[in-house]
């Protein structure tokens, strides 16, 4: 029986976003089905398409579903449906982005007979707020998410990647929101029904640069291809073959990777030793190494790098992934039947080792059903759950992860509820409270004054054992006994060396849900490469994608990695939480958090699976929607994204520019007619731009009904309108900093954010509250800990003696 497979899901409307969360529950065995009106769902005719004309974004986000068809204008279409849902546990509705010809059902009546029922709605921007009544795409969500104005040439225009970014992240939100749910029935709990937008999970990308942005001012702009805001280098160079992503952060990796090159004069420059500084010369730098770059491969200089820790990566292309065999031994890539067309695509990325995901599927036809059973079922659930009461209460997490990816994990399960107790050194603490290790730093305690560690690590309680030394491992196995779930992300021998592998600690807990987020997997033959989340993205296959057609691979965010491994990392642990919960075994979840990034590039891997079709770039042009694309606006360095979805929202937008003979043309009705005048209509429209202030453009646009988004800098999401009309941002106190907003959980159980209990713990902050209320320690034991430098509460300079050096405790 796979994890899932007691639950029944039904899926309702169009959204890539629902669509997505719905398949991450067939992953796993659930029973989908998929509602679609007679024509289809309207993603089955979204490019890019294999060589028979079918959608390969379709196919990664429904193989394994059954698609049933009900025509909303038949006798008891609403009938059919309401039955439907009130025999399933889980609905997934995204009527709100697309209602697809849908019939009508009333949610409600059908709440009130089915109060165990799971509901997900997902929406654009939320049902209240300014924004709410926008028309949107992937392209204007993602600019007023802050995630396109930053990316780019320095002159304009910015640069976004393809539109397959919002349903994937939103998707896995969505999932965390109903997994949890499901969690929460596993220990008595009921139904609950979250609403979902797709704009704020968006924000999962930007919030470290908002925090940024909080802390530094406004300081980040566009400077190029391949180059972001605050460290250097961290892009993408030319090789004498191939590409080669690069991330050097701390000063080793610098002085490595000079070592690697034969550049001791950068190497030896006093002024460059951080990112920030490097960045301010990064011209010069690059004059120095992009020649040296160009003497050996991208696969040499990988090897090489190896060896020296260094987190470099060569960029592959689309056919790469395809032959990489490791990616299908793991089942990163998988088979995927479309009709007579067998290709490949995007498997599940949550590796769970005892009970794992499907390997592939097969695509459902319209109206095709896929092994259901008819017959009635006990239905999951039997009430509805109190508002108060938060899904993942008594769940209890130790968290040995560092950086951003492991703790956006596990902040998400503090968040719903969970009991979250993160684990530091005084050694060596959490490197987002930063890198610098000199004694100016420490001493002025600058490592309890940085934003983006506060933000996340809220809702956790914060303790330090020095896990090197015997006492420190002997307390942390005690902690993980009483515990449901570990996570580390640390590189993958890390634990298992210091004597808290999965192998140990499951003798301890057998019901223990231990996840490793290393950037490779555990198996893998690069499972001791270091990695960021630039790094990830680079190794993706992703910037390939990305720009015009003679522009190199580019990258679209800094550390885009970074959060959606956490988030994933979120997805996996919740399915074996459930089966845990279920059963009472646990199992070890192997999370390799470049595979994280695959899905973005899912539909290219399909088509070129089937057919090798070379891969056509289309910069910011859409290879459905004409005209769209960036446009300039008035003043300094303004943006905004417009599209034109169908023939209505076309004819809107010539009327707005002030060009009804186009409105009226009828040669200009289809999206191939305007394609061939396409440098004409982007010209006319940004005249027509250049003469507005962006906001402007855009209330001017959304008025007549035109999908329009101002790119926004991250600063500027600190005070925009709708976020703040939706208590979006969190005004939270905090020692050493005090208040700052903080960013809420995409997904709601009523009109307001989950409130954030807690503030990020200063460094051993919680140390006697959990050593000594919850181990049982005496103050005669805490002391000696400290005395020997176990437990502490002050950060140590590197590399000195804990017992040299006077710590107070608590």
């Amino acid at each position: 029986m796979e994890v899932l497979s007691h639950l029944r899901v039904v899926e309702i409307g169009s959204s890539a976003a629902t669509s997505y969360c719905a398949r991450l529950f067939a992953d796993f065995g659930a029973d989908v089905r998929k509602v679609e009106p007679p024509l289809g769902d309207a993603l089955r005719r979204s490019p890019p398409l294999t060589p028979s004309g079918r959608s390969a974004w379709f196919a990664f986000l429904n193989f394994n579903k059954s698609s049933i068809v009900i025509d909303p204008t038949a006798p008891q279409a609403s009938r059919r449906l309401t039955a439907l849902i009130e025999d399933c546990d889980i609905l997934i509705d995204g009527r709100d982005v697309d209602v697809a010809d849908c019939p009508f059902i009333d949610l409600a009546a059908v709440r009130q007979r089915r109060p165990g029922l799971i509901c997900l709605q997902g929406s654009w921007f939320g049902r209240n707020g300014p924004y709410a009544g926008f028309a949107a795409t992937d392209s204007t969500v993602r600019a007023l998410a802050g995630l396109v104005r930053l990316v780019g040439p320095a002159e304009g225009p910015p640069m976004h990647a393809p539109d397959f970014q919002t349903g994937i992240l939103a998707g896995l939100w969505g999932f965390i929101a109903a997994a949890s749910s499901v969690v929460a029935q596993t220990q008595g709990g009921g139904g609950r029904s979250w609403s979902l937008s797709i704009f704020e999970s968006s924000l999962a990308l930007s919030e470290y640069l908002m925090s940024e942005a909080f802390a530094c001012g406004d300081v980040m702009r566009r400077i190029g291809t391949n180059r972001f805001w605050p460290g250097s280098p961290v892009g993408i160079y030319e090789t004498r073959k191939g590409w080669l992503g690069v991330t050097l952060i701390t000063p080793a990796q610098w002085r490595a990777f000079c070592d690697m090159l034969g550049v001791s004069e950068l190497r030896d420059e006093s002024a460059w030793i951080t990112g920030e500084d490097r960045l301010k010369h990064l011209e010069q730098i690059e004059r120095v190494l992009m020649p040296r770059l160009k003497a050996r491969t991208a696969q040499e200089w990988f090897a090489e790098g190896r060896k020296r820790r260094i987190p470099i990566v060569p960029v592959p292309e689309i056919s790469d992934l395809l032959q990489d065999t490791e990616k299908k031994v793991r089942g990163a890539i998988v088979p995927v039947l479309f009709g007579e067309e067998e290709g490949l695509t995007v498997g599940s990325v949550q590796r769970l080792t005892l009970t794992p995901p499907r390997r592939g599927g097969k695509v459902p036809a319209l109206g095709e059903r896929q092994g259901v059973q008819n017959a009635r079922r006990n239905l999951v659930g039997s009430a509805s759950a109190p508002q108060s009461w938060q899904p993942l209460q008594g769940i209890r997490v130790i968290d040995f992860s560092m950086g951003w990816a492991g703790p956006l994990c596990t902040r998400t399960l503090a968040d719903l509820g969970a009991d979250v107790i993160k684990i530091e050194a005084i050694q060596y603490p959490d490197w987002w409270r930063g890198v610098d290790r000199r004694p100016a730093y420490i001493d002025a305690q600058m490592y309890e004054k940085t934003v983006r560690f506060c933000i996340m690590n809220r809702n956790k309680r914060g303790i330090t054992l020095d896990l090197s030394r015997p006492q420190g491992l002997a307390l942390a196995k005690r902690l993980v006994a009483g515990a449901d779930i570990v996570v580390d992300n640390y590189s993958v021998d890390v634990l298992p060396k210091l004597g808290l592998g999965y192998d140990v600690l499951r003798t301890l807990n057998p019901r223990l849900v231990m996840m490793s987020m290393s950037a490779f997997g555990a198996n893998s033959v690069n499972r001791d490469c270091r990695a960021y989340g630039s790094t990830l993205e680079q190794g993706s296959g992703l910037p390939s994608v990305i720009g015009n057609s003679d522009d190199p691979p580019g990258m679209s965010h800094i550390a885009f990695g970074d959060a959606v491994g956490g988030l994933n990392g979120c997805v996996a642990v919740l399915v074996a939480l459930i089966h845990a919960r279920t059963t009472g075994q646990g199992q070890f979840i192997d999370l390799a958090q470049i595979e994280c990034m695959m899905p973005f590039a899912a539909p290219w891997i399909t088509v070129h699976s089937i057919g090798g079709t070379p891969l056509k770039r289309y910069g910011n042009r859409h290879p459905q929607f004409v005209p769209h694309g960036c446009f300039r606006c008035a003043g300094e360095d303004n943006w905004i994204m417009v599209a034109a979805t169908n023939e209505d929202m076309w004819q809107r937008l010539a009327l707005v520019i002030g060009r009804p003979d186009w409105a009226a043309d009828p040669s200009l009705k289809s999206e191939q007619a305007r394609r061939g005048i396409e440098d004409v209509l982007e010209r006319v429209i940004e005249a027509w731009t250049l003469t507005r202030d962006a906001d402007q453009a855009m209330s001017e646009l959304q008025a007549a009904g035109v999908a329009a988004g101002v790119a926004r800098l991250p600063i500027e999401l600190l005070k925009d309108r709708h976020l703040r009309s939706r208590a979006f941002l969190q005004e939270v106190e905090r020692a050493f900093i005090g208040w700052h907003p903080q960013p809420s959980l995409p997904i709601r159980e009523g009109s307001e954010p989950y409130p954030i209990r807690a503030a990020a713990p200063t460094l051993g902050q919680h140390n006697r509250e959990i050593l000594s209320g919850f181990l049982g320690l005496t103050d005669a034991e805490m002391a000696q800990l400290v005395r020997e430098g176990i437990i502490g509460t002050a950060m140590l300079p590197e590399g000195e003696l804990a017992t040299t050096r006077k710590v107070s405790s608590d």
